[in-house]
């Protein structure tokens, strides 16, 4: 529309001349020559001082061109504006696409709350220092190692020499017979001997300093922030205790395989009884709360009150 009447009033100046070169008068009328993309350009320049009008054809060209090819823009146009600088025709009224936020910058995050009904609780905000923390792959692989050491309960046993039953008589002479000596049959070779080096009941537990598991859950709570897999509830109260209440929510979620659902206090019997039987989704107390957990489950759901008492566990000293 800007250039159709652009080409027009060129048209127009070259069967009635006027006082100024035709170009500039559209641009003025128009816009700046910023809009042109050729901001100062010599041609131009030239066209304004020597009325040249012979290469203003191509100029347009050129304009059009770079007109296309513009991103930015350093000018804030609104349909309100009182100057006919531009028609508001061609403002776009589609919503400007804001570029994604930088991963661990401490920034406190805004989040909306719902429910199970999904009704809208209004917000709230996070803790930039527990759930915007910089991202380190090689603290949550120390911190599950920890973990899954941790937990192993190591209570295999074997037998040795000494806890064998069996005769303490050798076997046989120890030469004249041909046959390789030996002092007892309840040696590791012999069926029924023991083990030699076996494991025996022992921890397999590892050292990993404190701070460095507080920070595992919090880049784990920040990775699952950073997805928008994280949901925040304002409650976890169910209307009955059928299993169908949890399976149509489930089914409004996209791309979720794993749901694990964080209680700030104790676990309601209602949401126990209606979740016992999905092996897709799984409860736990916010004490309860740890980064294997985390990494098992594709989507975290919590209660304001889980997300408090963690906030407030991450923020407390911890004893020397």
């Amino acid at each position: 529309m800007v250039w159709t009447a652009i080409w027009n009033e060129y048209l127009t100046s070259r069967r009635f001349p006027s006082s100024s070169p035709p170009i500039i008068a559209a641009c003025d009328r128009f816009g700046s020559l910023a809009a042109f993309g050729r901001s100062g350009s010599p041609n131009l320049s030239a066209n304004a001082s020597g009325y040249g009008l012979c290469s203003l054809p191509n100029d347009l060209k050129y304009g059009m061109g770079l007109l296309s090819n513009r991103k930015l823009s350093t000018s804030i146009l609104t349909p309100d504006s009182s100057d006919d600088s531009f028609p508001c025709g061609l403002l776009t009224k589609k919503t400007v696409i804001t570029p994604d936020r930088t991963i661990g910058q401490y920034q406190d995050l805004v989040i909306p709350v719902t429910n199970f009904q999904n009704e809208d609780k209004g917000f709230m905000v996070l803790a930039g220092d527990v759930f915007d923390v910089p991202i380190r792959k090689d603290i949550i692989h120390n911190v599950v190692k920890w973990q899954l050491a941790k937990r192993q309960q190591g209570t295999h046993s074997t037998k040795t020499i000494s806890e064998v039953s069996g005769t303490g008589r050798k076997p046989w002479n120890q030469k004249g017979t041909g046959r390789a000596r030996h002092g007892t049959l309840r040696s590791n070779q012999f069926r029924g001997g023991c083990i030699m080096h076996g494991p025996k009941p022992r921890s397999h537990a590892i050292k990993m300093n404190k701070q460095v598991r507080r920070l595992g859950l919090k880049i784990a709570l920040t990775a699952r922030a950073a997805e928008g897999k994280l949901i925040v509830f304002d409650d976890m109260v169910l209307p009955t205790h059928k299993t169908k209440n949890i399976v149509n929510y489930y089914n409004q979620m996209e791309n979720t395989k794993k749901v694990l659902v964080v209680e700030g206090g104790p676990i309601d019997e209602k949401l126990k009884l209606a979740t016992q039987n999905l092996h897709y989704v799984n409860i736990i107390p916010s004490i309860g709360l740890n980064v294997y957990s985390i990494l098992l489950h594709d989507t975290l759901v919590m209660s304001r009150d889980a997300v408090n008492k963690i906030v407030e566990r991450m923020h407390t000293p911890i004893n020397r």
